[in-house]
């Protein structure tokens, strides 16, 4: 089975998307971003209230700062949630980066696709 055309990028050869696919294409991967920062908000909050026990609103409070690259609201007390904070920290780095991509993609794609769809007609 095919992939949708919203992952399926188009090649040298052929035409530039039309708009109205491109923008489907941003929507789908903004979905996709989307669903990545809800899992590890969740996922975030769910180790605050495991590990130190706070109360779900300081847990999303504090997986919300870190996911956002503020740094953690409250200063973990316990030798496990210490060591779960610095490991969200990190993980969270990551996601940023990996969002960035996700949703950068399609632009860029899109920008240097234009510029040498021509010479994939030449070859």
């Amino acid at each position: 089975m095919k992939s949708p055309y919203v992952f399926r990028y188009e090649r040298r050869h052929q035409h530039p998307l039309e708009t109205h696919r491109f923008y489907r294409r941003i929507v789908g991967h903004s979905v996709v971003a989307l669903i990545l920062v809800l899992a590890s908000l969740l996922m975030g909050m769910s180790g605050y209230v495991y590990f130190e026990g706070l109360t779900w609103t300081d847990a999303f409070l504090n997986a919300a700062m870190l996911l956002g690259g503020m740094g953690p609201v409250n200063v973990p007390v316990t030798e496990a949630g210490k060591l779960f904070a610095g490991f969200y920290a990190l993980y969270s780095g990551m996601v940023f980066l990996v969002v960035a991509g996700i949703l950068g993609a399609p632009v860029v794609h899109r920008v240097l696709h234009r510029f040498h769809w021509d010479e994939g007609l030449k070859s």
